[in-house]
């Protein structure tokens, strides 16, 4: 993996991360903003540590260990990854409480476009802010946009303690069972 200095990062925070998206895709993947190792790479969920590929891989949604550099290859698994929140920072809890609201109302326009057949928020707190659900738990939800029907994963960095990569791969395979409907 590329090296990159502290100034580097810090000047990442400006970069935009494009989507990996197309039409009626299985699931849409939606993380909370792209971390600096994301937006200095390109790639989401750059950072080391970060355990979304190697769940992705597990759960059984893709047959082998994608790299970040190779997340053009979602889309014909029929995924996609995009965020909540536009803007890089070091960490989620940089982000507003507007920026939240904001980005669920930007998604759920992307949503509708798009037409996936689930959203799946990689973050229950996010979920949580963008959505206005302060109840709302890990798992399927009620809520749909449009077609869509909407799950939330656990958050797959490495700051998240409370899952490990096994468990976190049962939740997205539970998922990916039900995409598969």
């Amino acid at each position: 993996m590329t090296r990159f200095t502290p100034q580097e990062l810090e000047a990442a925070r400006d970069r935009l991360v494009p989507d990996v998206v197309a039409d009626g895709l299985r699931v849409l993947f939606c993380g909370i903003n792209p971390g600096l190792m994301t937006a200095a790479t390109g790639y989401h969920f750059a950072r080391p540590g970060n355990r979304f590929w190697p769940v992705l891989h597990l759960s059984g949604f893709t047959p082998r260990l994608l790299k970040p550099s190779e997340q053009g290859e979602l889309p014909s698994y029929g995924l996609g990854i995009t965020n909540v929140v536009a803007r890089a920072t070091a960490r989620a809890d940089e982000l507003t409480a507007e920026e939240y609201v904001e980005g669920g109302r930007l998604l759920t326009a992307k949503v509708e476009r798009l037409r996936p057949r689930w959203l799946a928020v990689v973050g229950v707190t996010a979920y949580r802010a963008a959505f206005g659900d302060r109840r709302a738990v890990v798992g399927p939800q009620e809520r749909t946009i449009g077609s869509s029907r909407v799950w939330v994963l656990p958050n797959p960095s490495g700051l998240n303690a409370h899952w490990t990569a096994a468990t976190m791969a049962e939740e997205f395979a539970r998922l990916r069972v039900a995409a598969e409907d």
